[in-house]
């Protein structure tokens, strides 16, 4: 061996005992106690194989300040606008969450976004026809309202009265729910009123269970508003279909699962979003109840 080449591998001694290494190395025996060891690949081979594919999830509230976007945990969501301190802004009225597993039409692209106060309202399904049943859910209101009007100012009995204009509301109510259904606007929800103080935590359970499709179709919270001074905040969890009332009640069931439905507690009242477009609201002019279900009726025991 020439003087350069001891000096790189070393002197004789030296290159002996190398080889002798060399030939015991057991590389099965190696690999069993070092082959879990982390190193730079495996690492960021690790990162890119745990980045959660969301190719298959649908959001319609995608790219909305206040509503869960589906590239951060729901806890971050929680973290980053939670209602008790989030105030209300003109662009931001409610705080959103959806069910990633339905696909719903992107609210920029909702009819609702045309129907003054109906802005807000759940995500619409494809083939929704609302200008259709705004125009004819008016139509139909006008009508009963006339027929109050004439009841009220006929000679007949209070009583006789009375039971014509309840009718007419009953009557317009079916007819307006019919319509609803035949052109897909079929959203509605439960609403759950709840003090300031503990939104946040009520709010927390009902948006996880919403996005991990265990309630239905989306869900809002009221934020923080600097108008109104009330204590409560509104919290809507919508369903897909009114009429579906096994889904309804799944729903309400699931609601009081998580404790939110107490026995001898305040019942919560279930209402189609075409009430809200045509404007039908507690004391209305014409006797229409302003919910279809309550709590108390749907979860009563046979």
């Amino acid at each position: 061996m020439s003087s350069d080449d001891s000096d790189f591998y070393g002197d004789d001694d030296i290159m002996i005992d190398l080889k002798a290494k060399v030939k015991e190395f057991d590389v099965t025996t190696w690999w069993e106690e070092h082959g879990a060891t982390d190193t730079p690949l495996k690492i960021q081979a690790r990162k890119n194989k745990d980045v959660a594919d969301i190719s298959h999830l649908h959001n319609p509230y995608a790219g909305i300040e206040y509503a869960w976007q589906l590239t951060e945990t729901i806890e971050d969501f929680l973290e980053r606008v939670p209602p008790a301190t989030t105030d209300e802004t003109p662009e931001n009225p409610w705080i959103w969450v959806c069910n990633p597993y339905i696909n719903r039409k992107k609210k920029a692209d909702a009819e609702n976004q045309k129907v003054r106060g109906g802005e807000d309202e759940a995500p619409e399904e494809e083939g929704a026809d609302l200008a259709s049943v705004v125009e004819g859910g008016m139509a139909r209101l006008h009508f009963a309202r006339e027929y109050i009007d004439m009841c009220k100012r006929s000679s007949n009995q209070p009583a006789f009265i009375a039971r014509e204009c309840r009718k007419a509301g009953i009557d317009a109510a079916k007819d307006i729910l019919d319509l609803a259904k035949a052109h897909h606007v079929r959203c509605g929800k439960w609403m759950l009123f709840c003090n300031a103080f503990e939104i946040n935590e009520v709010w927390g359970i009902i948006a996880k269970a919403t996005a991990n499709n265990e309630l239905g179709i989306a869900a809002k919270v009221a934020p923080r508003s600097t108008a109104d001074k009330r204590t409560e905040r509104l919290i809507c969890v919508y369903t897909a279909d009114f009429s579906d009332t096994k889904d309804v009640k799944r729903v309400a069931e699931k609601l009081k699962q998580l404790g939110l439905i107490q026995a001898k507690g305040r019942p919560l009242y279930y209402k189609p979003d075409v009430y809200t477009y045509l404007g039908i609201a507690h004391g209305n002019p014409w006797e229409i109840r302003a919910s279809i279900y309550d709590t108390t009726s749907m979860l009563r025991k046979a």
